[in-house]
């Protein structure tokens, strides 16, 4: 999807604001931590102050520097608190009172995704963290930090973003409690949520309140989302019910304001009959603009938080009407009671054109972690000071993933100009380079510059994916402008490699022979990460994923590159445990798939219901809310217990002996006993090997390397920890 002409018209661009009178202080070194940096730039205050759950890394790939360079960019003086003691407010009154309001994010992760596994169970470290120290953020830091600094300055204006404030902003099941939660709104008492990609509500909200407007006054900045009188709405909007969207029932078509049947003109206008009266038709261009001006002034009432809370169709028809109003060229805003206030939703944000995207990137970073961590390490930080991000967002829809609902599915690209500027930033100013760019891509790796290809369709548009079940015949796959930046970005001096770390899209790359084999031949370091999630119709249709089919093309050709090219490298391939619509069977038959094609897991996935993800509504709801839901529509398979969960992980990791004793229990009580074996058909030995002196089991001997690849590189094993 497009964004070199924003929907709904062109919005301000980011650079076009009048600076605030604090933009002659200058540009810092590092945004200031401490009273004594603020003293050193001159400042007696700040405007603005952060607050993350990271440590503080001054690099666009980190949240709070983005942001926070951003609105110097603007004349505001910004300050950061990074991972505070949140047992007291004390450490939030580190920089004093903000002039302006506080900004509270968890930081890049979700602090409950970044605390626990899969199965709940407490992480040992934290990727974000000084030598990756483990318990630096509270659960649910949003909240927490949001009140801590309500307690430190209670009169000061608070704003909350981040994906865990975009993931909750409305009632959500909370996979930890195993319950559904309230929007982070009212639990957190923020004054305003920011949501998705916030450059545009944050610098317009910023020049709003420096010209002293009252933050409850600020009401209509598209991505934001309050608190309001149960009821309210603004003047000239109406109310439309989410049953007409999609009734939770007898389901009906939701209307397109483009999408209209072309008039048939009658050759020869009737003669009206003497006496009567004309009727003058109003024509086709005005009745669009009507619609769509009706459209922008109506807000839909989902169910309220307690409606979803007691009953899981409301709460699965409330997940589907919210993602099919995603779209920022024809969403409407939302409303939803909590107890006797609403939570009111603006419409998404507009995306950044590509100017405003090199703006944003192209800001003076120091690329670097603040120098008070010293020679700590900080394993996130590692693992990206080489990397480049060249676009946001993904039209995938992958439903177990919060790019969608945090990002949007326009894809927002960097021009060639700007990566190549940051390429050679890498080059020249970054210790330790040894001449290789370890990543060059974004949420996907080949979704670079892809667009829709009518900006009228693009608006109008209500899919869920651009992908699924087959890609768009409206859009536009062409890799060209990929495969230049790969080549003009390798061809600069100095650079020795340019890797593509990112997860490749391979539905789309086929498409593209001549991109396939240009990153076969010169952009894959041995290994290259893809990500079937599975090869079963039952959870590829509720994961929104292609058929095995296209693996298979996609691997003929990477193979055949890679010969070619005279090289020896492997795919990565990944894949989800326990997803919603898997049954037991669909992991045995994945299993035997994987020990046919010599394939053994180090590190395998288990689903982890994040907020307002659809597979996280199937999982709690049993319901399929990529369709019409009702009290008897289709009850979608779901591995709750946790021995269940087990099982289904194993099967992954079939090879490994720990886990051959509850594969064999399972394979029996699945029938399947004739898998216990020795044979080369058979999945698991019937034998438990053990250590003679000491009991403990042996683990199975490893595949020759000729017959299978690694399936984890260091550097990978980072990226999925990070």
């Amino acid at each position: 999807m497009s964004t070199d002409t924003a929907p709904r018209g062109t919005p301000k661009l980011l650079s076009s604001y009048r600076k605030h009178w604090a933009h002659r202080y200058g540009t810092a070194p590092f945004l200031p931590m401490s009273r004594a940096e603020m003293e050193t730039l001159g400042w007696d205050s700040c405007d603005i102050i952060l607050v993350t759950g990271d440590a503080y890394i001054d690099h666009p790939s980190f949240g709070m520097a983005l942001v926070g360079r951003l609105l110097e960019a603007q004349g505001f003086r910004v300050g950061i608190i990074s991972q505070p003691d949140w047992l007291s407010a004390a450490a939030f009154k580190t920089l004093g009172k903000p002039n302006l309001f506080f900004g509270v994010t968890a930081g890049n992760m979700d602090s409950m995704v970044n605390r626990y596994t899969s199965d709940r169970k407490i992480r040992s470290d934290d990727a974000y963290t000084p030598d990756a120290a483990p318990n630096k953020r509270p659960d649910r830091a949003v909240i927490v930090y949001a009140q801590r600094c309500r307690e430190a300055f209670p009169d000061s204006a608070i704003v909350i973003g981040s994906i865990e404030a975009s993931l909750r902003r409305i009632a959500h099941y909370d996979y930890w409690s195993d319950k559904v939660r309230r929007s982070i709104l009212p639990d957190s008492k923020a004054d305003l949520l920011l949501f998705g990609n916030a450059e545009r509500a944050l610098v317009e909200l910023a020049h709003r309140l420096a010209k002293n407007i009252p933050i409850e006054e600020i009401r209509d900045l598209r991505g934001s989302a309050f608190m309001a009188p149960h009821g309210w709405r603004p003047e000239g909007w109406e109310e439309v019910d989410s049953s007409s969207v999609d009734t939770p029932g007898a389901v009906h078509a939701h209307p397109d304001p483009y999408a209209m049947k072309a008039e048939t003109p009658l050759k020869t206008p009737p003669k009206a009959p003497a006496g009567t009266q004309t009727i003058q038709l109003v024509p086709r261009g005005e009745r669009l603009a009507q619609r769509l001006a009706q459209r922008t002034h109506s807000v839909i009432r989902l169910p309220s938080y307690e409606q979803v809370r007691d009953d899981p169709v409301l709460y699965a028809h409330a997940s589907r009407t919210f993602h099919l109003e995603s779209n920022p060229g024809n969403a409407r805003a939302l409303v939803q009671t909590h107890g006797d206030r609403d939570v009111w939703l603006n419409p998404p944000p507009l995306p950044l054109t590509t100017p405003e995207m090199d703006y944003v990137y192209g800001l003076p970073y120091a690329r670097a972690p603040h120098p008070s961590y010293g020679t700590a390490k900080i394993p996130a930080w590692e693992m990206i000071r080489y990397s480049v991000n060249i676009m946001r967002g993904c039209f995938g829809g992958c439903t177990f993933c919060s790019i969608t609902e945090h990002e949007g599915r326009i894809i927002q690209s960097r021009s060639e100009e700007s990566i190549l500027h940051e390429i050679e930033e890498i080059r020249d100013k970054t210790p330790g380079f040894t001449g290789v760019i370890s990543d060059l891509g974004g949420p996907t790796a080949n979704m670079y510059r892809m667009a829709c290809k009518s900006q009228k369709i693009e608006s109008a548009c209500r899919r869920l994916s651009c992908v699924f079940p087959d890609v768009c015949e409206n859009l536009g796959t062409d890799h060209a402008p990929l495969i230049e930046v790969y080549r003009k970005a390798r061809a600069l001096p100095g650079i020795k490699k340019v890797l593509v770390s990112s997860g490749l899209r391979y539905d789309l790359a086929v498409r593209s022979p001549e991109y396939v084999k240009e990153l076969v031949t010169h952009h894959v370091g041995g290994y290259l990460k893809i990500a079937p999630e599975h090869l079963e119709e039952g959870p590829l249709s509720k994961m929104m994923k292609p058929g095995i089919a296209s693996y298979d093309k996609f691997k003929a050709m990477f193979e055949k590159f890679s010969r070619e090219a005279g090289k020896e490298q492997y795919l990565i391939p990944y894949f989800i445990a326990a997803h919603p619509g898997t049954t037991d069977e669909d992991m045995l038959n994945l299993a035997l798939w994987l020990k046919r094609n010599k394939f053994r897991l180090d590190q395998v996935q288990t689903f982890l219901p994040t907020p307002l993800a659809l597979a996280t509504a199937m999982y709690h709801t049993e319901k399929n809310p990529l369709r019409k839901v009702t009290a008897a529509s289709e009850t979608v398979t779901i591995v709750r217990s946790g021995r269940q969960r087990r099982i289904h992980k194993a099967f992954l990791r079939y090879h490994d002996p720990g886990n051959w004793p509850l594969l064999r229990e399972a394979l029996r009580q699945m029938g399947r006993a004739d898998l216990i074996g020795n044979g080369h058909q058979q999945l698991i030995p019937a034998f438990q090997p053990v250590r003679p002196a000491t009991g403990v089991k042996t683990p199975a001997p490893p595949l020759s390397r000729s017959t299978r690849p690694r399936t984890r590189t260091a550097a990978a094993r980072k990226s999925e920890r990070a």
